[in-house]
């Protein structure tokens, strides 16, 4: 295993590309934020705003760029052929697999830590001259309220999970359009397919197992008892979907030639 963890280290930090897609990750998370909590006003602070949701928005799009960092982990090798030396110097498959994934994911959880961090401060410092701050009864957006730590560390764990579920998802699918296009298939569509229907049961029902509406439900740190789920249950949905896509990758890395 530590050979294994060596070469897809040597892998991931050997191409420029995945160093400045996480970057981009991260600066799109905060810029995001940022121009979402300039845009929310509240003048007579009577609104029902979440400022931990409004500063994490960010992360609505910069999972695709984990997902997209994350599959070009496996369907890179498919594209160049590189696979084949992979697997002929370490034939356990799933060994590689399983190197894949720690490897893509300890970046993504610092590139994570970093942009929730980032979005947190800006909207501390954004959102209370909107009116949605603590003079106007909402939570102070600090580390040191336990709504707010769990929604910091709950969207580091949700980005993590989005890359795990993207790296599944590319062992299975192996081509590297198709796979990104599974994966954002997979985050986006639930959400259009749940306001199309409205405020239906049905509509509750898709949110429930939808990887991102429900995994996104660890952002929210008021109105918890309006949420489709409680945050951690939702986190569990997403989590289910990320070992979902392990399992069937690694199956079909097992099974199938190079």
């Amino acid at each position: 295993m530590k050979n294994a963890l060596h070469a897809e280290w040597t892998k991931l930090r050997t191409i420029p590309s995945n160093a400045w897609l996480l970057l981009a990750a991260a600066a799109l998370t905060v810029v995001i934020g940022a121009t979402a909590g300039a845009a929310v006003k509240c003048p007579t602070g009577n609104c029902t705003e979440d400022p931990a949701k409004i500063s994490l928005t960010g992360i609505y799009l910069s999972q695709a760029v984990v997902a997209v960092v994350a599959v070009m982990a496996v369907s890179g090798e498919y594209g160049t052929g590189m696979i084949r030396l992979t697997l002929a110097a370490m034939p356990h498959r799933l060994t590689v697999l399983a190197a894949k994934a720690a490897i893509v994911t300890g970046p993504v959880l610092a590139t994570g830590a970093v942009a929730v961090l980032g979005s947190l401060l800006a909207g501390r410092l954004i959102l209370p001259g909107n009116g949605i701050g603590p003079a106007h009864g909402y939570p102070s957006l600090s580390l040191s309220d336990g709504p707010v730590l769990r929604a910091a560390c709950g969207s580091v764990l949700y980005l993590a999970l989005i890359a795990l579920l993207s790296i599944g998802v590319a062992a299975a699918v192996r081509e590297a359009a198709a796979a990104i296009g599974v994966v954002l298939g997979l985050l986006y569509l639930f959400p259009i397919l749940s306001a199309a229907l409205g405020n239906t049961s049905a509509s509750r029902h898709i949110q429930e197992i939808g990887p991102m509406t429900a995994g996104m439900n660890i952002e929210a740190t008021v109105g918890l008892s309006g949420l489709p789920m409680s945050p951690w249950a939702g986190l569990g949905v997403l989590t289910a979907w990320a070992c979902g896509a392990l399992i069937t990758g690694g199956l079909v890395l097992r099974l199938r030639d190079a």
